[in-house]
């Protein structure tokens, strides 16, 4: 009898993405921390889970441009996803590092949260989540992803969260939050299209205005 595909089961006993975070911020003995460094702590779960750490910052204050640098490896990582492949980045993006004290404070803010929404995430309606459904969930956090990176009034806030979401429902094998997540998608395309016929309005009228 085949064995059955070990990402398709759920994750009774296994430690949580929270665990998983903040064991590898807190024990890490280096004073950098490195985007390899996480890639490999978090096991199975490493596409999804550094998906949610690169999108999770942008939901918070960020300098400008920050959105479209942590913007670059989700599309890498989502573009794996659609192709089903293992998670792996360009040398020049997993060689990337933080200092270590600085990704615990991260990690200490992401904690409450994260904790909030693992008391909710449960393993259901998992044929959201088998394989191809997850190929076709890369799809939508690729096209997040690029939003993200565009240089959209407020058009931070609503893809780091879908991603976010979407990251978690992967995570955990949680079809709900499967839709959760797509609705946000649904949300943040509409806004998009909102600033940016808001946009092309304003243009229209200072040029029908200026001759």
């Amino acid at each position: 009898m085949p064995e059955a595909a070990p990402r398709a089961l759920p994750r009774h006993g296994e430690p949580r993405f929270s665990d998983l975070l903040h064991a590898t911020a807190s024990a890490h003995p280096h004073p950098r921390l490195s985007i390899g460094d996480m890639l490999a702590a978090m096991q199975d779960r490493a596409g999804a889970a550094l998906l949610f750490i690169f999108a999770f910052p942008n939901i918070l204050p960020t300098p400008p441009g920050v959105a479209t640098i942590l913007g670059l490896p989700i599309i890498f990582l989502s573009a794996q996803m659609v192709l089903g492949r293992p998670p792996h980045l360009p040398r020049l993006i997993a060689e990337r590092s933080m200092a270590t004290a600085q990704v615990r404070q991260l990690v200490a803010r992401a904690l409450p949260h994260l904790h909030r929404a693992e008391g909710l995430l449960h393993y259901r309606w998992p044929l959201l989540t088998a394989p191809l459904a997850e190929r076709l969930l890369g799809v939508i956090c690729l096209a997040l992803a690029i939003l993200l990176s565009l240089p959209v009034p407020l058009g931070n806030l609503l893809p780091s969260l879908s991603v976010c979401i979407l990251a978690l429902a992967i995570m955990e094998r949680d079809g709900l939050w499967v839709l959760a997540g797509l609705g946000a998608a649904v949300v943040s395309f509409l806004w998009l299209g909102l600033v940016s016929w808001g946009v092309i309005r304003a243009a229209a009228f200072v040029i029908g205005n200026a001759f």
